[in-house]
């Protein structure tokens, strides 16, 4: 996912650090000549340290896995769009839940000394095919840390301003467009932190993460998606109508950080919580069939999520 919005910002700061070798991995060519060209100022696309490679792609992937032989990864490689994971979970369960296994197995046999997965508060208490799929993707995470030697951990946080298809975005341009601005509901809140600060973050908590655990960011206090809106049509100087569409399925009007059997503790830093995760094998998992309903797929998603390992070293 080095091409997207918060992998593309991952690695102009691991760039920073001067790492022997920053290797970008991403399906979408164009974002890893955008990432390219924003990190070195050329896009020549000219590396072997920019791959071209969808993560469902088991052999691929290990091949990958044995010519860069990578000491750390950080897996932000996801489908995210709630509403379109609603009509299409098969999708979900192909990318985020299995692609992540892909990713946990090529690590594991490369002897990645850290991996950590980039999760979304949507797998707190989840009640949509994201959320689903990412809490089914932190559970896989935690159980190779069971596997391997190396230090397996995700790291957990809400929206991002700026970046793709996020509402800030959206706000704006129907804002441009002269309106009207659509809003789900005057009452939902969501949790927000910029790109930047993100990514900060998710470093800090890469380094001091623990094996098997989930590290949730501080995000500050939720904001109302109403407030957000009208404070930009305030911006704009002139009258632009807000339409109240109703939530769509899956969505939640407020989301949590913590699950709710989930306590955190802070023992490394102060804005980032600390929460166990219970391992989850993949003999567990839901498996993509060709024949079943969206419906069917949602309910063994979901079946999975509550469901308990019995056998917490299976792979």
């Amino acid at each position: 996912g080095a091409g997207g919005s918060i992998g593309s910002e991952l690695s102009r700061q691991l760039y920073r650090f001067a790492p022997s070798s920053l290797v970008l991995l991403d399906r979408d060519e164009s974002a890893l000549h955008a990432v390219q060209l924003s990190i070195e100022g050329r896009a020549l696309l000219d590396s072997r340290n920019l791959v071209v490679c969808d993560i469902r792609d088991t052999d691929r992937i290990r091949q990958i896995f044995q010519e860069h032989r990578p000491e750390v990864v950080f897996h932000a490689a996801a489908l995210k769009h709630l509403p379109l994971l609603e009509m299409h979970p098969a999708e979900a369960l192909k990318t985020n839940v299995w692609g992540t296994q892909v990713l946990v197995d090529a690590s594991i046999a490369s002897g990645v000394e850290r991996f950590v997965n980039i999760s979304t508060d949507k797998a707190a208490d989840p009640s949509s095919v994201l959320g689903y799929s990412k809490r089914l993707a932190e559970r896989l995470t935690a159980a190779a840390a069971h596997r391997s030697a190396g230090v397996f951990l995700s790291v957990r946080f809400g929206n991002v301003l700026g970046s793709r298809g996020s509402v800030l975005t959206a706000f704006q341009k129907q804002i441009e467009a002269g309106g009207p601005v659509t809003v789900t509901d005057p009452e939902v809140t969501r949790y927000f932190m910029t790109v930047e600060e993100a990514v900060q973050l998710v470093i800090q908590a890469g380094a001091v993460g623990r094996d098997g655990e989930a590290l949730v960011l501080d995000m500050g206090e939720p904001v109302k998606i109403d407030d957000v809106a009208r404070r930009l049509i305030g911006e704009a100087g002139r009258p632009i109508e807000v339409v109240y569409t109703g939530l769509r399925p899956g969505e939640k009007l407020h989301e949590v950080l913590f699950g709710a059997d989930e306590v955190g503790s802070s023992p490394s830093h102060p804005r980032i919580s600390h929460v166990g995760v219970p391992p989850l094998g993949t003999d567990q998992l839901p498996v993509p069939k060709a024949d079943a309903t969206d419906a069917d797929t949602i309910a063994m998603m979901r079946e999975a999520v509550a469901r308990e390992d019995v056998r917490s070293t299976a792979g």
